[in-house]
């Protein structure tokens, strides 16, 4: 009996080729595994064989999308492989955008059954959930020895044709996709089983899931702009030239305060942009585009509002997940709250 054959995508970065200094490597088809890959052939067993790997940057491919994914296609072509497997990307948010990028490319043009596996915070799980399967993952690699078991299992049954059963049965992500069946009890017998376990407090199973929405109330107006004590955050990546905190330009892990005593405007010279997501031309002409010190100083010195904080606080919002930035909410707050701080204006791109 033939192998069923597998072509497997990853990064630079899961490759060995290197972390950020090498994000802009361009696409390489090599024959068989590579990095993970190994974990996976020893899930997959016998029967199954990673006859390529697919290895692309992350920058490269998230700056050229259209010609990565059409070089990315005729490599995986080539190999004329059962099922296409991407990462998992963990939380590596540009990653994960072009693993779900690549294979959705894949599962349209080629016909070709395709996984891939990310964090659920990962901003591929919302761009392509309704599009793939793809198995959640944990925040970490330090994960890979749970997800590969996962994958492999879905690979054979694509492998093999076999039904895929929901996201709870395969342990990957919720698609939103609703499934008729008959169930062994009518609606009415479910609702009063489900009532009297939530009664006793113990563990049930609801049949229609609701979404989580994060409410946040509005701050209170500010009483007093004449005297109030305004800051600047801005999560459009304006950074000293050099970027000496190496704030990523996106899926950002960090945040960064810089000082901008006796400044009237952020001169292009000193500063500019580092953000992945927006045409950066227009703010590394004139930075004040995006954090506008400019104006912000004329209404100062023409007293609209009492004072500007000496710095102003940035990061990038592109790919970068949503615990990361109620992390730096928190602490960007607290600062402003220890320096009474009385209001923030918060501009983006």
């Amino acid at each position: 009996m033939a192998k069923y054959k597998i072509v497997h995508y990853i990064n630079q970065f899961f490759a060995g080729i290197g972390g950020e200094e090498k994000a802009d490597y361009t696409p390489e088809l090599r024959e068989g595994v590579v990095g993970p890959g190994k974990g996976l052939k020893a899930a997959l067993g016998e029967d199954y064989e990673i006859v390529s790997t697919v290895i692309c940057g992350d920058n490269y491919f998230g700056e050229n999308l259209d010609a990565a994914t059409d070089t990315i296609i005729e490599m995986v072509k080539k190999c004329e492989p059962d099922v296409f497997v991407a990462g998992p990307a963990f939380n590596a948010g540009r990653y994960g955008v072009a693993c779900g990028t690549i294979c959705k490319a894949v599962e349209e043009r080629l016909g070709i059954p395709v996984i891939t596996g990310m964090y659920i915070e990962n901003p591929g799980v919302d761009m392509f959930r309704k599009d793939l399967i793809i198995v959640e993952t944990p925040n970490s690699a330090a994960g890979m020895p749970k997800v590969l078991p996962v994958m492999s299992a879905l690979i054979k049954k694509m492998a093999a044709g076999a039904k895929i059963l929901g996201p709870k049965e395969e342990g990957y992500i919720e698609r939103g996709i609703r499934v008729n069946y008959f169930a062994e009890k009518r609606g009415s017998e479910r609702a009063l089983e489900m009532l009297v376990k939530k009664l006793k407090g113990e563990e049930y199973g609801t049949d229609l899931p609701m979404p989580k929405f994060d409410r946040v109330a509005p701050a209170e107006p500010v009483k007093d702009i004449k005297h109030a004590k305004i800051a600047v955050v801005t999560s459009g990546g304006i950074v000293p030239t050099g970027n000496p905190d190496h704030i990523e330009s996106s899926n950002a892990t960090k945040w960064g305060k810089y000082d901008i005593t006796g400044m009237d405007r952020l001169s292009p010279d000193e500063f500019t942009t580092i953000h992945g997501g927006y045409d950066r031309q227009f703010a590394m002409a004139n930075p004040n585009v995006v954090v506008p010190l400019d104006a912000l100083r004329e209404l100062e010195k023409a007293g609209e509002f009492g004072e500007l904080v000496n710095y102003f606080c940035t990061t990038t919002g592109t790919g970068t997940a949503t615990a990361s930035a109620a992390k730096f909410g928190s602490e960007i707050g607290q600062m402003f709250i220890d320096e009474h701080v009385d209001a923030v204006i918060l501009v983006s791109t």
